[in-house]
């Protein structure tokens, strides 16, 4: 699978479960976490509806991985293998 290219952070202002979650990635991916992008959803209508309260969301590549905490089990299908910065 080739590695992903667009991660995304769907968050708010002051989210604690968001700054967890990108920890976490930090973490896990190592140099490439600077890839992750954040956007705050308030005041997006479209997004403020989709996604709610249901914050932080991970998307890769587009698709939904997962919501509040790091699902780090659907993490691993966007790897490219374990090593030096996947020990998921």
């Amino acid at each position: 699978m080739p590695v992903a290219q667009n991660w995304l952070v769907l968050s708010r202002p002051d989210c604690s479960l968001c700054d967890e979650l990108l920890q976490e990635l930090v973490e896990i991916l190592g140099p490439l976490a600077e890839q992750v992008q954040v956007q705050d959803i308030s005041g997006d209508t479209e997004l403020e509806r989709k996604y709610g309260q249901r914050i932080p969301v991970l998307l890769i590549d587009g698709e939904f991985v997962c919501a509040y905490r790091l699902d780090r089990t659907r993490l691993q299908a966007f790897l490219p293998s374990r090593g030096k910065y996947w020990p998921v």
